[in-house]
C-alpha cells in the first residue's frame, strides 16, 4: 500500500467524525445563537417598578409581548434590545433605572421564542420583531419612528443596529456588541468553517453604514465573547463624527456598566436633544 494511501486511510475516520461534528452544530446553531432562557426562572409580577404589560403583533403576525416604563414627562423615548439569554422580567430593575436617570419613557420587549412572546427565534424573525416594536413604541409616544432612542446588548447591539439603518434612530447606543456574528463565532470555535456555514450571519459592520446619527458604544476590557478588537472594529465602521467609544476596565461580557456610565449616557442623549 502507497503511503498516501495508508495516509488517507487514518485520515478518513478523522474527516468523517468532523464533518458529522459541523453537521451536528449546524443543527444546533438556533439553540447556540438564542439560548433561550426558562420563563419562570425570573420574577413576572415586580412590585412598584410601574410596568405595564404590553402586547403587540410582529411585521409576519408573530404575537409579542414587552413591558413598557412610562415617565410622566419624558425628555426621550427608548427602545431596549436585550442580550440572546435574557428575557423581559430580567431586566426589570434596569428599565427602571433607565427611566429614572434619562427621564425617559421605556420598552422593552422579547424577540419570537422568547419570554410570553410566540414563535421560534431566527436573524430576519428577531430583526422583524425590533422594528414592530419600534413603530409600536413612536406610535404609543406619539412621535416619529426615527426618534426612538435605541439601546442594544450583544446581540441586542446588532438587531438595533438593524432596526437604525433601516428605520432611522434618535440615536444609537450599544453595548458589548459585535461587528459580525460569524467573525465572533468563529473566535468561539476556530476549529469550525462558521463563516461558511453559519445562518444567524448578523452583519452589523455592514449595516451600520446606512446608519449616520449619533452613537455611544461601550465595551469591556476583558470580554471573552466579543473581543474589544471587535468592538472596535464596528465602532471605526460607523460613518457618522458624533460617535463616542467608552471602554470599561476589566469588564466582561456580562459585567454591568458602572454607576458613572448614566452620567455619561444622561449627558449623551442631552447633547442629542440640544442638536435637534
Amino acid at each position: 500500500m502507497s503511503a498516501g494511501k495508508r495516509i488517507w486511510r487514518m485520515a478518513r475516520p478523522l474527516l468523517i467524525v468532523y464533518l458529522l461534528v459541523v453537521l451536528s452544530m449546524t443543527f444546533i446553531e438556533s439553540w447556540l445563537v438564542y439560548p433561550i432562557p426558562p420563563v419562570d426562572r425570573a420574577d413576572w409580577n415586580p412590585v412598584g417598578l410601574g410596568q405595564e404589560e404590553v402586547s403587540f403583533e410582529s411585521t409576519d403576525g408573530t404575537s409579542l409581548s414587552g413591558w413598557l416604563f412610562t415617565h410622566p414627562d419624558p425628555q426621550h423615548v427608548v427602545l431596549y434590545c436585550h442580550g440572546n439569554g435574557e428575557q423581559v422580567a430580567d431586566n426589570a430593575q434596569l428599565m427602571a433605572l433607565l427611566r429614572d436617570e434619562l427621564d425617559a419613557t421605556v420598552f422593552v420587549f422579547d424577540y419570537r421564542g422568547y419570554g410570553k412572546s410566540q414563535g421560534k427565534p431566527n436573524e430576519a424573525g428577531v430583526v422583524a420583531d425590533g422594528m414592530a416594536a419600534q413603530a409600536w413604541l413612536a406610535e404609543r409616544a406619539g412621535v416619529a419612528t426615527d426618534q426612538v432612542v435605541l439601546i442594544g446588548r450583544s446581540i441586542g447591539g446588532g438587531i438595533a443596529i438593524a432596526m437604525a439603518a433601516e428605520q432611522g434612530a434618535k440615536a444609537l447606543v450599544l453595548q458589548s456588541t459585535f461587528a459580525r456574528m460569524v467573525d465572533t463565532a468563529a473566535n468561539l470555535y476556530p476549529w469550525l468553517p462558521v463563516r461558511l456555514v453559519m445562518q444567524n450571519r448578523y452583519d452589523s459592520i455592514g449595516r451600520i453604514a446606512n446608519y449616520h446619527g449619533p452613537v455611544l458604544q461601550s465595551h469591556g476590557t476583558a470580554d471573552q465573547v466579543v473581543p474589544m478588537a471587535d468592538g472596535r472594529r464596528l465602532f471605526d465602521a460607523i460613518p457618522t463624527d458624533e460617535k463616542t467609544f467608552l471602554e470599561f476596565h476589566g469588564g466582561t461580557h456580562n459585567t454591568p456598566p458602572p454607576p458613572e456610565y448614566y452620567d455619561t449616557l444622561r449627558a449623551f442623549l442631552h447633547q442629542v436633544n440640544k442638536q435637534e
